[in-house]
């Protein structure tokens, strides 16, 4: 999303809304762990001022991400509500760290978008499938639950360590 500056002063005396579907396709190139990412519904209102542009803005849409134990994909939607401040006035942009310089004649909300979205990633995601995996294995690896887990240590009879093994009969002896 790309305005410029004269067509947004036309919205001086009143907010200026919008609703559009906006492609954040370039999202995938700065984090390689979302796979795809859906056309992104956007709906807000901006209101202008004489140097600043202030927008409230809800970003709805969905991202694909690997499934933290079967690396299968997972379908993460998400809604993201902000009010992002813009302002092409150096004395503005000097007096106040949270505002997002502007720079030529256009305001550009994508690349706050591509933000917005990269810190709503989750650490983890799991699919379906995996929720229902009790256990598994594979070649120098293994998966259990906590319940299965505690289960099998409960049924183990307690191992002691070879090296270790002299040392248990330590306290039996008497000092003579």
């Amino acid at each position: 999303m790309k305005w410029s500056i004269n067509q947004l002063q036309r919205y001086r005396q009143g907010d200026m809304p919008f609703d559009e579907m906006v492609n954040l396709d370039s999202v995938k190139k700065r984090n390689p762990e979302i796979r795809d990412i859906a056309p992104m519904h956007v709906t807000g209102s901006c209101t202008i001022g004489s140097s600043k542009l202030v927008c409230r803005f809800r970003l709805e849409g969905t991202m694909t991400l690997p499934c933290a134990r079967t690396w299968e994909d997972v379908a993460y939607p998400f809604v993201i509500e902000s009010v992002e401040r813009f302002s092409w006035d150096e004395i503005v942009l000097a007096a106040d760290d949270e505002v997002h310089p502007v720079t030529g004649d256009f305001v550009e909300l994508t690349p706050v978008f591509e933000e917005l979205v990269l810190l709503e990633l989750p650490l983890q995601v799991f699919s379906e499938e995996s929720k229902k995996m009790n256990e598994a294995e594979g070649k120098d690896w293994s998966f259990a639950t906590e319940e299965t887990y505690n289960a099998r240590l409960q049924q183990e009879e307690p191992r002691v360590d070879p090296r270790l093994a002299g040392l248990a009969n330590f306290f039996d002896k008497k000092d003579e």
